[in-house]
């Protein structure tokens, strides 16, 4: 049974807590007196459905289910986790808590507040204790962010569990250990922002200038390193402290006006929102929603290729997912063992709208990793000097991969002794065979530049899964050379 999480408040931050719970295998339930709520939402989630399993290196689980209630009580019954979104008012907040707390049965409450400290969202609630704020970012489905910000009032046990559903979702729960106005982020980014007002008005830069200044030069920068690593590195060889001594001084010179904020007056709004209309008014929001999804899917994604930043965090989403389709999907004794599931994504099709020949080789990457690393020869193993080496594939296109198809790959082996081994695998979708790699294997001294036998403990494993793989039919495709006949 799917689990349940309930969103108060359905707007653009809301609605994108409900994609990421509901693309991440949960069922959700939102209330929002809203008419438009259903429309607005069903919007985001298309957006997001487009968006966040392109960030994915292993299958979406099945979606959940979506309702709209009609109350509060309704929409928060059975809920594991409640997520309040609602208009920064606080007695607004206070009067959601109290209608939230009368259903909820002590489950945890986080609040999205971008201002508002937990002890202020928490006064006089019946239970205190599970109400805290968890500020995302917009995209919520995309961006992994999550402000987690507990008061002296909290309950440590819910706000680890909170923190817990989180990271399931694929978000980075960041704890702010001290309570305070507008958190961490927000009052960064308010800063920058008072500054911009000031650039603007004093006619020094137009509301695009600015973006491009944050967009081509240090916001590329933050996105990876954030703020004091990117200022270590500037301080070369001698770090933070020669950085500190040649920059310091400048805190005390008047280059900016932070403290000094511009009167908002009708005639500001007027001259930023004009700007911005200049800037950006060609693109209608969703357009601009998409443009933006891109971007973040293809610098999200380089991250995650380096295992930095935001991309680490998605790697680790993908590893426990992995280990969780290796848990719930054992392979029957006797059968070629299943390594990996996977999933056709946008960027693997070709321009005939099939998987491109090239994800059959990443697949069969994939399934060769994870059987080495089944037989003790990982990692681990490589970095003390042996590996095998892939001397030989050939590949047979039995169908076709399309976007979003769910594939297995599968290995089973075909001989082995100790320098070879010789493997058969497939890449299925369902039961049919899409793709067959027939491999060969040839273990290496890699220091030496030659082939060796494998370590005796890597043999050991090994050897009962070929002896159990000879009982199986040999492959068809096994042993056939390009072009021939069937």
């Amino acid at each position: 049974m799917a689990r349940k999480a309930a969103i108060i408040g359905g707007g653009v931050i809301g609605g994108g807590w409900a994609a990421r719970f509901l693309l991440n295998g949960w069922d959700v339930a939102v209330f929002d007196p809203d008419p438009e709520a259903e429309r607005k939402i069903g919007e985001v989630l298309a957006n997001a459905r487009n968006a966040l399993p392109a960030l994915s290196d292993v299958p979406m689980p099945a979606e959940g289910r979506l309702s709209f209630a009609d109350t509060i009580t309704e929409a928060v019954e059975g809920a594991e986790y409640i997520q309040e979104s609602v208009s920064e008012r606080l007695e607004l907040k206070h009067r959601v808590f109290a209608q939230i707390q009368q259903a909820s049965h002590g489950a945890p409450i986080g609040s999205s507040t971008s201002g508002f400290k937990p002890s202020e969202l928490q006064e006089n609630a019946a239970d205190p204790s599970v109400i805290f704020v968890a500020h995302p970012f917009n995209p919520v489905y995309l961006l992994p962010l999550a402000e987690v910000v507990p008061s002296a009032k909290s309950d440590a046990k819910v706000i680890e569990n909170a923190k817990e559903i989180l990271r399931e979702i694929g978000m980075f729960p960041l704890h702010v250990r001290k309570e305070i106005d507008a958190h961490i982020a927000d009052r960064f980014l308010e800063a920058v922002w008072r500054e911009a007002l000031w650039l603007v008005k004093d006619g020094i830069a137009t509301t695009e200038e600015i973006d491009e200044a944050i967009r081509m030069g240090f916001g590329l920068r933050w996105g990876q390193m954030g703020l004091f690593e990117t200022y270590r590195i500037a301080g070369g060889e001698a770090g933070m402290k020669h950085f500190l001594a040649q920059f310091g001084p400048c805190l005390t010179w008047p280059w900016t006006k932070l403290m000094d904020v511009p009167e908002f007056n009708d005639e500001l709004v007027d001259l930023i929102a004009g700007q911005s209309d200049a800037q950006s008014g060609k693109h209608s929001i969703r357009e601009l929603e998409r443009i933006r999804d891109q971007n973040l899917i293809g610098f999200m994604r380089a991250l995650k290729e380096r295992n930095w930043g935001a991309g680490k965090v998605l790697l680790e989403h993908d590893a426990r997912r992995q280990a969780a389709f290796h848990a719930d999907a054992a392979t029957p004794a006797g059968a070629p063992l299943a390594l990996v599931n996977t999933q056709v994504l946008p960027g693997y099709i070709d321009y005939n709208g099939h998987m491109t020949e090239s994800r059959y080789l990443y697949i069969a990457s994939d399934v060769s990793n994870a059987f080495l690393a089944l037989i003790g020869a990982g990692m681990d193993y490589v970095s003390a000097g042996h590996s095998y080496y892939t001397a030989e594939t050939h590949i047979m296109h039995l169908g076709e991969a399309k976007l979003g198809d769910r594939l297995t790959g599968t290995l089973q082996v075909l001989s082995m002794d100790e320098k070879r081994l010789h493997a058969m695998i497939r890449v299925l979708r369902g039961d049919e065979v899409v793709a067959s790699l027939e491999q060969m294997f040839l273990h290496v001294d890699m220091k030496a530049g030659k082939a060796c036998a494998a370590a005796p403990e890597v043999l050991e494993k090994l050897r009962p899964i070929a002896k159990a793989h000879e009982a199986l039919p040999r492959p068809e495709a096994a042993g056939r050379y390009v072009g021939q006949r069937k």
